[in-house]
Parts: structure tokens; sequence; C-alpha cells
């Protein structure tokens, strides 16, 4: 029976990277968008001519019914949900005095907010089956925080703080929690940066270059495989060596 796994804001970037990866590796795709809807229908068209099993479903994360249909669907469909890849996430720039409340709460709600919302969701079917994987994506800023990002860095260090403490929580059902710290990757979210700027950031990474979607997708891939069946509680940074 092949497995399942949900993807969250898989429409490009680093989702849609892993939603790829999942779907010539044989798996149940479930492309979660919200806003994107044009680059998602893309991706699961495209998946799908190349007859991989995908199924494309429109839920704000952090809406917590959305979530729950999204979930439900995802069951009735394919039979089982062996995988959680919480990626979906909104970024914004600026200084702490010129962010509002209503930023600053969306970024939550999205970022942290939208990891709790699927985990809860997904968490039933998986302890009744006694297994699952839940890799959620955090960020370098999480770990060290990030100057202009005080909401983003904020809402992505409680991601691994969630990881960690779900990793415990789940661990007597046979299920893993981890996350991933991407560095700087080359998506849209890093669009509002100009080439100098990106010049200048990458002169500060030890390993000179800027990463891809397709290798957090692989950090993905692995977390989520029996090679990792004994990890849990962790956070893989995927960073070329800008934090250590």
């Amino acid at each position: 029976m092949k497995k399942t796994v949900i993807v969250t804001g898989a429409s490009k970037g680093i989702g849609a990277a892993t939603a790829i990866l999942f779907a010539q590796k044989g798996y149940n795709v479930v492309i979660n968008y919200n806003s994107s809807h044009e680059s998602a229908s893309l991706l699961c068209r495209s998946l799908a001519s190349h007859g991989y099993s995908v199924m494309l479903h429109k839920a704000d994360v952090s809406n917590r019914l959305e979530v729950e249909l999204m979930v439900k669907e995802t069951l009735y469909k394919f039979g089982s949900l062996d995988i959680l890849v919480n990626n979906a996430g909104i970024a914004f720039d600026g200084l702490v005095t010129d962010t509002d409340e209503v930023e600053f709460d969306r970024i939550i709600d999205v970022n942290l907010k939208g990891v709790f919302n699927c985990c809860k969701s997904v968490i039933p079917s998986m302890i009744s089956r006694q297994s699952g994987k839940i890799i959620n994506i955090s960020s370098m800023w999480g770990q060290v925080g990030a100057s202009c990002e005080v909401a983003y860095s904020a809402a992505k260090a409680g991601v691994i703080g969630l990881t960690k403490a779900l990793a415990k929580e789940l661990a007597p059902s046979g299920i893993t929690v981890n996350a991933i710290a991407p560095g700087l990757i080359e998506t849209s979210m890093n669009s509002n940066y100009t080439i100098e700027e990106l010049n200048d950031f990458v002169e500060t990474i030890p390993l000179g270059r800027i990463g891809s979607a397709d290798e957090i997708a692989a950090a993905i891939e692995f977390l989520s495989s029996e090679k990792a069946d004994y990890i849990t509680g962790q956070v893989l940074g995927v960073n070329g060596g800008y934090v250590v």
C-alpha cells in the first residue's frame, strides 16, 4: 500500500520541490496551497500527467476547520496518512517599530499556529496506526534570530520548541517529529533582496553559495524515511555552514 504525505505550502519553492520528490518516490501526495492556485494547479496537473498519485487541496493552515477538512479528505481518498510536512509560511521584513499587531499576528498564525493546527489534525490517525512522521520547516533565524525579522524569527523559534515537545509526547506512539532549519535558499521568499544584498550574504556562508529547494526536499525525504526511524526531536540545519 502506498504511503501518503501532505505537503503544506506546496505550490512553489521548497514545498513544490518536496511534492515532486515524494511523487517520484511513489507516495500519494496532497498538494496544499492557500492563495497560489495557478502554480499549485499547474504542479498538480504536471505530476498527474506523468502518472503520479496526487491531490490538490486549498486550505489556509491558520484556519482550524480548513485543515480538518483537508485531513479528512486525504484519509477518505487515500485511506491513510503517513507523513506531514509543515512547510507553509510567510515572511515579513521590517523593524519591530514598523511591525504592527496585524502583521505580527498573521506571521504567528501561519508560521506557528498553522503547524499546530496541522499536527493536531493528523495525530489521531497516526496514533491509531502507531506510526507516522512529522517534519516541520523552521529556519536558521529560528535558531539565532534575524535583525528586522523579529516576528518571523519568533514564529520559527516557536516551531522548534513545538517540535521538541511534540517529539517527546508522541514517541510512545511510534511517531517521530523533527524540524529542518533552512539557510538562504533560492526561492521567491527571498525576492525582496537585491542582487547586491544576496551577494553580500553569500560571502558570509562558508560553502559560498545559496542552497536549492531540492536540497531541502532531500533532507525532508530522509527524515521521513525508515533510515531516520531513530531520529526524533531534532533540528537539522541545512544552511551551508552559516549556523554551526
